[in-house]
Order: structure tokens, then sequence, then C-alpha cells
């Protein structure tokens, strides 16, 4: 299961993370948000120990949302050691996010 992250944990769940990070950008009211859900969720399982993986709604976290210019959603950002490594934007096959995580794992 993905991680909740929020404006105010984000600091130290993502941008201190020993690992990389990939936060998932959605909103409850957004379709393809739901679509890519199910998809977070399984690469959370497959990569558990590897790369953390959650979500933050921004809806309820707008100041990250804004800090990070995400105007689309669903938006996918892999952050490593507190830099942004990688943005992925729209919905996506689950192959694709999966070579994005390996080549920053």
């Amino acid at each position: 299961m993905a991680i909740q992250f929020t404006d105010a944990n984000f600091k130290t769940e993502v941008l201190e993370a020993d690992k990389p990070v990939l936060v998932d950008f959605y909103a409850d009211w957004c379709g393809p948000c739901r679509m890519m859900a199910p998809i977070i969720d399984e690469l959370a399982a497959e990569y558990e120990g590897i790369v953390k993986i959650g979500k933050l709604n921004v809806d309820d976290n707008p100041n990250t949302a804004r800090h990070y210019r995400v105007l689309s959603i669903p938006t996918m950002i892999i952050f490593k050691n507190g830099e942004v490594l990688d943005t992925v934007v729209g919905t996506v096959p689950k192959n694709m996010l999966k070579e994005k995580l390996d080549a920053h794992k």
C-alpha cells in the first residue's frame, strides 16, 4: 500500500529519505488519478524496501503541489536525496514507471 504524504511530513518522508521516492500527486475527484491508483499500489508492494512510493492529495496539501508546480494531475515525481530526478504527467503504463524507477534506484 502506498504511503500518504502531506505538506506536514513531506520534508522528512520524501526530501530526507534514504532511498528514492516516487510521489503521486493526485485528487480524489480525478478520473485519471483513480486509474493510476492500483498501479501505484502495485509498485509500492513490488519496490518495498527499495523505493518509497506514496501519494499526495493536492486538494488537502496545496503548498507542496504549488512548490513543485504541479499543474496537471496525476503527476508522478521521483525524488532522490531531496532532488527531483524525473517527472511523469498523466496516465502511463506500469512498465513505463518501472523503467523510470529502475533507472534511479
